[in-house]
């Protein structure tokens, strides 16, 4: 593939001309997957466990022709992990791992080991190598970290939180960029820079990345990408006119009204857990591919995995997540519709700016008929194939406040409920059950903090958004003092340890951590290093213990 023209991204006006050259310059928009390329020899490795993580051999980038390598494995038919092992280290150039070496001795503070670690994980990927699973991108972007060696979409937001404190508007602007070129050149922005990535896209906060452009008038941004906007926006309503039941992510409810769920274009084992998927299909005894799409589904979400998507509320091989409306993405889907509405306003088309206007009324409405629960003051996701809200609570509740959805009555009700429930000693709990899945209790992570904070000082709810700022950022400035690190997620129910549990080691690095942190420390300095001011107990007892199934 050839660069991209050299001007690109030296001002805003180049935009539209800039991604148009890097399109033109990309000769396969829609590359194969390891998968595709390596068939056997893929289905072996992984299913012999050559690697302890699946991805390793997924970002592997092959040292020949895939057709030369695969005429090597006919010929010479390695058979056990060994074998395979030493096939693959003569034909593939493995991954290296991302270490960020802890502060000297002489601990910095964690402001400027923040500062620091933006230019350890940034990256530039404008060619990548041949037969690469990883994707091209025009400009540089930051990744989180560890075995995630790729830009990845909800993650980036708020790692840019903290770039544009940091004073790293450079790279705030780069990654918008490569976002709407990924839209621009795939129809939508896909989970992460990997081709086993693009059947899926996540939660949708391109929206919010564009309006980080231009604090003061966001309205300017969201103009100068109206393009994008509207063109991410039709790949998550593809198929909703004249729709009856679901199709895609689309999903039209009893009355009409229709509203949007997770989903994957794919219904195979993803190729980044490839062995866990298969290890799993084989405990449900199911049908694989409705459970391996219910899992890509989850994938997309974000939150892989949570009990918010199982149906017994307890085991991943019970999951259903493409039965499920939620909360979050609607939320986010609403905030997507006013984005274009006031992009539209500052280009003057009046017709689009009044059909925004209704879609986005239409989704508050139907969110508010068949998501909200007045009785217990919390949004639930709502399981479409049975007509019914999922009775269980989820940092999730907190999105409608995040986007400006909720009545200020709602937000109230929404802010007691997470008090109650969700506050605990070093953060908001991702949901109160313990299920070893790391969306779920013990942990917390730093998105949802961030949507909690910033939602509820939307209400001018301010003491309990610094309640949640002041713990978080005391437990993630505990385990740094212990560890020289940030981390992936953080067990919320007593400060100063790492979260765990999920598919993988907690990772390191870690990019939106760094960013929502940068950000609150910036926001509510006095309460960094104190865990008492601010840190008030708003709800229950924090050291109450959490339920469990």
């Amino acid at each position: 593939m050839s660069r991209p023209a050299p001007w690109c991204g030296a001002a805003l006006a180049g935009i539209a001309l800039c991604l148009a050259a890097f399109s033109a310059a990309a000769t396969n928009p829609d590359p194969p997957t390891p998968r595709e390329l390596f068939t056997d020899l893929f289905d072996a490795v992984q299913s012999e466990q050559v690697f302890g993580d699946s991805k390793t051999f997924a970002d592997a980038v092959p040292t020949a022709a895939p057709a030369e390598i695969m005429a090597r494995f006919a010929s010479a038919h390695p058979v056990g992990r060994e074998a395979l092992k030493r096939f693959v280290d003569e034909n593939f150039s493995l991954p290296a791992p991302l270490n960020v070496a802890a502060p000297p001795a002489e601990t910095i503070g964690i402001a400027q080991h923040i500062d620091a670690l933006w230019d350890v994980l940034t990256r530039s990927s404008n060619t990548p190598p041949a037969y690469s699973s990883a994707l091209p991108l025009p400009e540089p972007y930051v990744v989180p970290g560890g075995r995630f060696r790729e830009l990845y979409y909800w993650d980036s937001y708020f790692t840019m939180l903290g770039l544009a404190r940091s004073g790293r508007h450079d790279l705030v602007e780069h990654m918008v960029h490569d976002f709407a070129y990924l839209i621009d050149t795939y129809g939508h922005v896909p989970n992460g820079t990997r081709s086993y990535y693009l059947s899926r896209s996540q939660p949708p906060f391109f929206f919010a990345m564009v309006g980080l452009l231009d604090a003061q008038d966001p309205a300017a941004a969201y103009a100068r990408y109206l393009p994008e906007l509207r063109r991410e926006y039709a790949f998550w309503m593809e198929g909703e006119a004249g729709l009856h039941g679901a199709h895609r992510r689309v999903v039209a409810l009893p009355d009409g009204a229709v509203l949007n769920r997770y989903w994957d274009d794919a219904d195979t084992p993803r190729e980044e857990s490839f062995r866990e998927d298969i290890d799993l299909s084989r405990r449900s005894g199911g049908n694989a591919r409705q459970l391996y799409r219910n899992v890509r589904a989850a994938a997309e979400s974000g939150w892989d995995f949570s009990t918010r998507w199982f149906a017994d509320g307890k085991t991943l091989e019970s999951i259903d997540t493409t039965e499920i409306v939620p909360i979050d993405l609607n939320s986010l889907l609403f905030g997507l519709e006013q984005a274009i509405g006031a992009g539209c306003g500052r280009t003057g088309d009046a017709r689009c700016v009044e059909e925004f206007k209704r879609r986005a009324a239409a989704r508050q409405s139907a969110v508010d008929r068949y998501l909200w629960n007045g009785a217990l003051g919390v949004y639930h996701d709502y399981r479409w194939t049975r007509r019914e809200q999922v009775p269980r609570i989820s940092a999730a509740t907190l999105y409608p406040l995040f986007v400006g959805l909720a009545d200020p009555s709602q937000a109230a009700a929404v802010a007691a409920t997470v008090s109650r429930e969700l506050l605990e000693e070093g953060g908001i709990v991702t949901t109160p059950l313990v299920s070893g899945q790391q969306w779920d209790a013990p942990n917390g992570w730093a998105p949802l903090q961030w949507i909690a904070i910033a939602g509820l000082r939307r209400y001018a709810l301010s003491a309990e958004a610094e309640s949640i700022a002041c713990r978080w950022m005391h437990n993630v400035n505990r385990v740094y003092g212990e560890s020289g690190k940030l981390v992936e997620k953080y067990d919320v129910t007593a400060v100063g340890r790492p979260g765990g549990g999920g598919e993988y080691p907690t990772q390191d690095g870690f990019g939106w951590t760094n960013g929502v942190m940068r950000e609150l420390m910036a926001e509510y300095p006095a309460d960094l290093g104190s865990a008492a001011r601010g840190c008030e107990n708003t709800g229950r007892d924090a050291n109450a213990p959490v339920a469990t199934q």
